[in-house]
């Protein structure tokens, strides 16, 4: 056994997917040495998530690559719900243009792009240290660290001591094993056909999701990226996937959309699993993205949940890790993520139910209802909008009185400020620590971050009026970008 040792000792992030390539940035920028390892010898070539919603871009953001995902990534246009015979029930669009945070409010893109523009930072990102073809088996805590077993195939076990370990290795967690977690069950598995397409000329499809709400054969199909499109469907009870990709079955599958020309690059079965671990956190050890929950695709936010994750806990990390933190910091990661994260799992299992469960009886009543909902603006509007519930009242989110009620828990807008005639986005005022931003009157606010106090000119009124809506002043933001508290 050799001993691999830092000082000081490297945070190890398990896991080079987008969530763990993304912990490793986020926490690079804190000041700290990362070692991420993956037992891959090379980045994942095939696609999973497609989707990603402008909250969770904060996080990309702060890793630096927000501009590089816009570049490979389109803004989706809405959801448009259709019958068995692919009529249209009801259609919810967004609106073109920047959301709140200025970005389109849902994007679409194909993962491996996302994969390798994360890999490249990481590549030129100071203090990030990578290996491939390694596997973690086993983890030994101590005090303030956490001895981790390495193995290379091949090779010796090797130990390498960290200041922290992240697992961010997916469904199949090795170290959602070891810490000794399990997943709990929140809804039934999914069984579901996907199909990736691409096609040299642009199909003449809607460029929204399209999703038939037909109990006997529930489906989705959606213009992904470039000349990339996706088409789902659900598999029965026994039912193989070679039955649906055989070819007069596959070609009736894709026909509605105009697909049924275009080349199929892989058709895999999916389990979509609605499941959230009982345990999230052993002294040191955190996990986050799929290795802390698993949720069906029905509201997107697969990826965008383990993005919130590593988020909300690079900066909690990295402020145990330099010691101006308490271990019990560590603490709030499981009791803000997970509340969060079974919500919008089970919300996830919910919307699945109400758009393709029900049988043949539920037909007329789901198109009435839906009826009902699109001609609702406020009802239609809650559809596409991208905001996602406020983390609970804790020791880092007080709610108290009406605006902390409002405010505290929620994302600040990622506005436009003019700084000495400057134009820019808030979260360059912000800097990576903790602020506190206050109206001073006049279309102007301050931002007190970092020893220092910025007067800011709110560009379009877009800070003024989310104060407005909060009934509060001022608010104090964390890192995360997160309110801790409004008044």
């Amino acid at each position: 056994m050799s001993q691999l040792a830092a000082d000081p000792a490297p945070v190890v992030v398990v896991g080079a997917g987008p969530v763990g390539t993304t912990a490793a940035l986020l926490l690079a920028r804190q000041g700290l040495e990362v070692l991420l390892l993956d037992r891959r010898p090379r980045p994942h070539d095939l696609p999973r998530a497609v989707h990603l919603d402008d909250e969770a871009l904060r996080a990309l953001a702060d890793a630096g690559v927000a501009d590089g995902f816009l570049a490979v990534s389109r803004p989706m246009a809405g959801l448009r719900l259709l019958d068995a015979g692919h009529r249209t029930l009801a259609e919810f669009r967004r609106a073109p243009g920047a959301g709140r945070h200025g970005w389109p409010q849902a994007s679409m893109f194909h993962q491996p792009d996302l994969e390798r523009l994360l890999r490249a930072a990481v590549d030129r990102a100071p203090g990030v240290t990578v290996r491939t073809g390694v596997e973690v088996v086993g983890l030994e805590d101590a005090d303030r660290s956490v001895t981790v077993r390495v193995r290379h195939h091949g090779a010796p076990d090797q130990d390498v001591v960290a200041s922290a370990v992240l697992g961010c290795d997916g469904a199949r967690s090795t170290v959602r094993a070891l810490l000794g977690a399990r997943m709990r069950d929140l809804g039934r598995p999914d069984r579901w056909l996907v199909v990736d397409l691409r096609s040299a000329a642009p199909l003449p499809v809607w460029p929204g999701v399209h999703q038939v709400c037909d109990p006997s054969r529930a489906a989705t199909f959606m213009p992904v990226a470039g000349d990339r499109y996706r088409a789902e469907a659900r598999l029965h009870p026994g039912e193989a996937p070679a039955d649906l990709t055989e070819p007069a079955a596959l070609r009736a599958l894709l026909a509605p959309f105009g697909a049924q020309d275009a080349e199929v690059v892989r058709a895999a079965e999916y389990v979509h699993r609605a499941q959230v671990a009982d345990r999230w956190r052993r002294g040191r050890v955190l996990l986050a993205g799929d290795a802390a929950h698993l949720t069906p695709p029905f509201v997107g936010q697969g990826l965008g949940l383990g993005l919130r994750d590593v988020h909300q806990l690079a900066w909690k990390v990295a402020a145990v890790v330099g010691g101006t933190a308490g271990e019990e910091l560590l603490d709030t990661h499981q009791a803000e993520r997970e509340p969060h994260a079974r919500a919008l799992v089970r919300l996830a299992v919910l919307v699945g139910r109400l758009m393709t469960g029900g049988g043949a009886a539920a037909a007329p009543v789901r198109r009435g209802v839906l009826a009902a909902v699109a001609r609702v603006p406020a009802l239609a509007a809650y559809a596409t909008d991208s905001r996602t519930p406020p983390l609970r009242r804790g020791p880092l989110v007080d709610r108290r009185g009406r605006a902390g009620r409002r405010l505290a828990g929620t994302l600040v807008p990622r506005a436009r400020v003019r700084v000495d005639g400057r134009e820019c986005r808030l979260d360059d005022v912000l800097g990576t620590g903790p602020a506190v931003l206050t109206a001073a009157g006049d279309g102007v606010l301050t931002v007190e971050a970092g020893g220092r106090r910025t007067r800011v000119g709110d560009v379009d009124g877009v800070l003024a009026a989310w104060l407005r809506s909060g009934r509060a002043t001022s608010v104090a933001v964390r890192p995360d970008r997160i309110v801790r508290a409004a008044c």
